[in-house]
């Protein structure tokens, strides 16, 4: 009886591995807003993060997987804690834009008191803090996906600026 030879393989991956500081007055983002993956139909419909993660579909859209998160940013407010936190996003609406027509993403809204939508009018909120001050910010928004939306990758940049009390 002949012994048969069976090969080996093995593959190595490399990960990451991150750790982000906090100092007063900081403000890092962690992570970027991820819709995740849906399918498209021939009606609209519109895919909404919320700042806890988790992900709705109205209209055409179908939801598929889970690897779709809230942005993320960390940060320490400089003096007085329990202040509130003066916030605007850059615009209201934000393009995505990839191998077919554009998509909007608009109402942004973050883990605060009050929870209304974040706007490029300056205003206070209360964002849980530690008692010395340091913050998990989460923010979500809703993504507008036209009928037909041709398959693809699509991306788009926005901004978020705190004001320290």
């Amino acid at each position: 009886m002949a012994a048969a030879t069976v090969p080996a393989y093995a593959e190595t991956e490399a990960m990451n591995a991150e750790l982000a500081v906090v100092s007063p007055g900081s403000f890092y983002k962690i992570r970027d807003l991820h819709f995740g993956i849906v399918a498209a139909s021939i009606l609209p419909g519109t895919v909404t993060v919320a700042p806890n993660g988790t992900r709705t579909a109205t209209g055409g859209v179908t939801l598929i997987g889970n690897s779709h998160h809230a942005a993320e940013f960390a940060g320490m407010k400089p003096t007085q804690p329990n202040r509130p936190v003066r916030m605007r996003v850059g615009s209201n609406t934000v393009l995505l834009t990839g191998p077919g027509v554009p998509m909007v993403a608009s109402l942004f809204r973050a883990n605060t008191n009050p929870g209304t939508p974040l706007s490029t009018i300056t205003r206070n909120y209360q964002v849980q803090q530690t008692t010395n001050g340091a913050f998990a910010l989460y923010v979500g928004a809703t993504l507008a996906v036209n009928a037909n939306q041709q398959p693809g990758t699509y991306t788009g940049t926005w901004t978020l600026t705190l004001d320290y009390q």
